[in-house]
């Protein structure tokens, strides 16, 4: 029907005769003739019809917004005067011989080049937000980011593997989609949170370079950068260690900024051990762009009087740390409180702190409520190890170290975008050296930091003797401070398998209920194998300067798991329900 694109239009296709099919973005009638910006998926291109052509005119004359046409004519120069340089079809235009009303279209719920249409109408008329140019530009971005990843990964020798959607349900961080079975009545099958078993399952199979672009599910309490249905790269590899990982996948996104964006990220990427990272950012996924940091005082403070400071100081899982603003000394009481207010979210019970109004004059240049519980040995040791200078702000957190680390975390990051410090650019690192385990919610036992399928850079008699002390071979890919991928050295031996299991509190029965096709396979020639998994939808959100990963979906869900616009999830009928042998209780009757 059409032999061109709209936006492939240029001075390249002068005086020739084209065919372009697309929807009408806006229609001008300058008296006797009639403009229309025709557009598709490639851009806009400006059509001319004139009375010299009476049924295109009449049929022009009756064109609306997102009328569907086709139209065919001889591209010309555009009048002098009237080019318009922001197109890359600017300089031309289509004088039409034949114009096509392929479809008529109601008016729309929005217009598309309106720039603050309410989230939840964008997602209940998805069909016509995926026409603006904001999200075709990102879906089309999307699809480059993934070829670049395919192109990749074919040519250094990966396998494109599919796994199973349906699965058997497995503990991995989440709850789980829950699927009935109508042939094995009272059974179910889970959506996969992620592919891990199956990958290890092909490393054991002897395709030792696999990946695949796989849809998981999570059911969890969604964010900007969650939803309950999601895609990753997911990636392993056998007879390799991190390194040799690490290494690949750098070289891989490196690939993907080069082809995409014309940017040439660092070779190597900087490593960074999760202790530091938590020490001097409060976050295993630090924004390096970010120059401010978390100072440590518990040293200082350990001996004042002021219990607010000396408690934590002085317990083994307390910290106290400040965090200087630069030119900080500039907010109002108002701000500060704001701030205070800020850091409750993240369980810090106040934000002391500390004006830094003349840096010489002592406790006389400064201004805080706390100035008269510290003795003037303790400021001055503050002010240097904070370096601080005329005009900062020091911020103080005292408490479980897992709270200051949160609440001065966040506020880091706040304070970064509110006072302009954020540097431009792109700051990729690996964060390292993660722990094996950490303290389960209940506060008796161990959980594993990533999963349990984690090997630990131990060997047994160490793991068993102090697992709190070990560390993982686990390793994360950051940028900009969002968690892009993640992935680790897998266990690989039967006796470590089983051990880390009971150290999680996974019995051998549980183990064998939950997992025994893997402990089964560990014992059949399992080769050392390692992954990782890349957020494609985090990825992509992030080069397109998106700030959630529902603008670079096609057709995502809201916050509470729904969908506008087909309105899911949905009541079912009682025949369909007595087919997969389900009741609902009272209390889950749908309303009439």
């Amino acid at each position: 029907m059409r032999s061109h694109y709209c936006g492939n239009i240029t001075e390249a296709q002068l005086d020739t005769a084209v065919s372009v099919c697309g929807w009408v973005h806006n229609r001008r009638d300058h008296g006797g003739v009639i403009f229309i910006d025709l557009r598709d998926r490639s851009g806009i291109v400006q059509i001319v019809i004139d009375p010299d052509t009476p049924e295109s005119f009449a049929t022009a004359e009756r064109v609306r917004g997102e009328y569907v046409l086709r139209a065919s004519g001889r591209v010309r120069c555009r009048p002098e005067g009237t080019a318009n340089p922001d197109m890359p079809t600017g300089k031309v235009e289509v004088l039409i011989k034949d114009l096509e009303v392929l479809n008529t279209a109601a008016t729309p719920p929005f217009q598309l080049d309106e720039h603050h249409v309410h989230e939840d109408t964008r997602l209940k008329f998805r069909y016509i937000d995926l026409r603006t140019e904001r999200m075709q530009r990102n879906l089309v971005l999307r699809a480059q980011v993934s070829r670049v990843l395919r192109d990749y990964l074919d040519g250094n020798g990966f396998l494109d593997i599919e796994t199973p959607m349906l699965t058997k349900a497995t503990p991995e961080g989440a709850r789980d989609y829950l699927v009935p079975s109508r042939t094995h009545p009272g059974r179910f099958f889970a959506l996969p949170q992620s592919p891990q078993l199956f990958k290890q399952l092909l490393m054991m199979s002897g395709f030792d370079r696999y990946y695949q672009i796989v849809r998981c599910f999570r059911d969890e309490d969604l964010r900007a950068d969650r939803q309950p249905e999601f895609t990753q790269l997911d990636v392993e590899m056998s007879f390799v260690d991190e390194r040799d990982i690490m290494q690949l996948m750098e070289a891989m996104i490196r690939s993907v900024f080069d082809t995409v964006l014309d940017v040439s990220l660092p070779d190597p990427f900087p490593r960074l051990s999760y202790g530091d990272a938590m020490q001097h950012y409060g976050t295993d996924c630090p924004d390096l762009r970010n120059p401010l940091r978390l100072i440590e005082l518990g040293d200082i403070m350990a001996a004042v009087e002021f219990k607010v400071f000396a408690g934590p100081a002085n317990r083994l899982e307390g910290r106290v740390a400040a965090l200087r603003a630069p030119g900080g000394g500039r907010l109002t009481r108002k701000q500060i409180d704001d701030y205070a207010e800020f850091v409750t979210i993240y369980g810090a019970k106040g934000l002391a702190y500390i004006k830094v109004n003349e840096i010489g004059a002592g406790r006389e240049g400064l201004q805080s409520p706390i100035l008269k519980f510290l003795p003037d040995e303790v400021i001055d040791a503050i002010m240097d190890r904070t370096d601080a200078a005329a005009g900062d702000l020091i911020f103080f957190g005292a408490d479980d170290a897992v709270v200051v680390n949160h609440a001065l975390g966040a506020l880091r990051d706040k304070l970064a975008l509110d006072l302009g410090l954020l540097e431009e650019g792109w700051r990729p690192l690996w964060v390292v050296d993660f722990p094996m385990f950490g303290s389960s919610a209940e506060g008796h036992g161990w959980e594993a930091l990533h999963h349990p399928f984690t090997a630990p850079s131990v060997d047994h008699g160490a793991l068993v003797a102090d697992p709190g002390a070990a560390l993982s071979r686990a390793y994360d890919m950051v940028l900009n401070g969002s968690e892009i991928g993640g992935g680790s050295i897998r266990i690989h031996n039967p006796e470590m398998q089983s051990t880390v299991f009971g150290l999680l509190g996974i019995g051998p029965d549980e183990a064998r209920d939950k997992f025994g096709f893997l402990l089964d396979a560990l014992q059949y020639g399992c080769p050392p194998h390692g992954g990782i998994s890349f957020g494609l939808d985090r990825l992509v959100m992030l080069i397109a300067g998106e700030h959630s990963i529902r603008d670079v979906i096609p057709f995502p869900k809201t916050q509470t798991a729904s969908c506008l616009m087909t309105a899911a999830p949905t009541t079912v009928d009682e025949v369909q329900l007595r087919e997969i042998g389900i009741r609902l209780r009272r209390s889950e009757q749908p309303e009439k």
